[in-house]
């Protein structure tokens, strides 16, 4: 109930500012839709009308007369995780370039997340397209049909039969990682992922796995942390103890300087005994003197592929697209000592 001295809140209708203006409602509507054949003083007092009313236009009304929402839903699964907050930029600055909004739906910590779940709540809302980023792998992953009518992206590297799906490539950063210590004379090269369900950690992994092999180098079994700095910390301090060890591959910056911190306390050197390379350069901003060796993904240009492929009219059909990181030069890599 409204307090004493507030007035009720009610809706605000095109008749209302109609009145309060004194126009016809059609003239408003076309205000509303930004038509043609308005004069531009009475353009000026239909918004003020507007903006003294509080009007709102009815964006299921327009939807209806224009066929778009100019909003695309965006599922994603725990958002305080790095990679889904990188996501979630990239998606937004590509949204504010088009001319969109983004309607976000966060998925629950605790249920198994799926994408039919996913794509049904999108659905209900007004979107004309759905993004649903798949940082862990779904059990319905194969037998996932999107909704009709509404052009649908998952983020995954996993290709999908009956939608687009992007990702930066999480299998190819690490050919160009490997390459670069390769080349370097590194050839006892460990591997620190992240949790076990992460979809990107596994093909990082799997990049380092099948490097190593195509060399015959036996690997040493992977550790693993939370994606934090404090468990790459407690990773560098297994990591110190091995001795035939020249560098190391993490499969994220935070994760990296952790392990750097543990190698150093360690009283080894970074980079003259042991080289160590990260992956998303998400500490630039935040580090004063950053000198993380690192694979860097152009993540605008991530949620601008993301975004046009989810807006009716733009999409080419179904595709799977994998955009290359590239590798960025600082200082915690040398030459493979003797």
């Amino acid at each position: 109930m409204p307090q004493e001295g507030e007035s009720p809140t009610r809706f605000v209708s095109m008749a209302d500012v109609a009145a309060a203006a004194g126009v016809s409602q059609q003239t408003v509507s076309r205000v509303v839709n930004d038509r043609p054949n308005v004069s531009e003083f009475t353009r000026r007092r239909v918004q003020e009308a507007m903006d003294r009313l509080g009007f709102r236009p009815n964006y299921a009304g327009r939807s209806l007369r224009g066929g778009r929402y100019l909003s695309v839903g965006l599922c994603a699964y725990d958002i305080t995780q790095v990679g889904n907050l990188t996501m979630l930029d990239g998606i937004m600055g590509a949204a504010r370039e088009h001319g969109y909004a983004i309607t976000l739906v966060e998925m629950s910590k605790v249920d198994t997340f799926s994408l039919a779940e996913a794509s049904r709540a999108l659905a209900e809302r007004p979107v004309d397209g759905v993004i649903i980023g798949m940082s862990r792998m779904a059990p319905d992953f194969e037998s996932f049909t999107p909704q009709p009518g509404l052009p649908t992206v998952i983020v995954t590297m996993f290709a999908h039969p009956r939608c687009t799906t992007v990702d930066s490539d999480h299998y190819g950063c690490s050919t160009l990682v490997m390459d670069y210590l390769f080349a370097r004379g590194h050839e006892q090269i460990r591997f620190v992922g992240g949790p076990d369900f992460s979809i990107d950690s596994q093909f990082r992994e799997a990049g380092w796995q099948d490097a190593l092999a195509s060399r015959r180098i036996e690997p040493v079994a992977p550790l693993r942390g939370d994606w934090s700095a404090r468990s790459g910390y407690e990773v560098g301090r297994r990591l110190a103890q091995d001795r035939a060890m020249t560098a190391v591959y993490v499969a994220n910056d935070q994760m990296a300087t952790g392990v750097i911190a543990a190698l150093r306390d360690a009283g080894l050197r970074v980079p003259e005994d042991v080289s160590v390379v990260g992956v998303d350069d998400s500490l630039d901003p935040m580090v004063p003197h950053n000198e993380l060796t690192t694979v860097r993904f152009d993540l605008r240009e991530r949620g601008r592929v993301v975004l046009e492929r989810a807006v009716p009219g733009i999409s080419r059909g179904i595709e799977a697209i994998r955009i290359p990181g590239t590798l960025v030069e600082r200082e915690t890599v040398a030459p493979r000592r003797s």
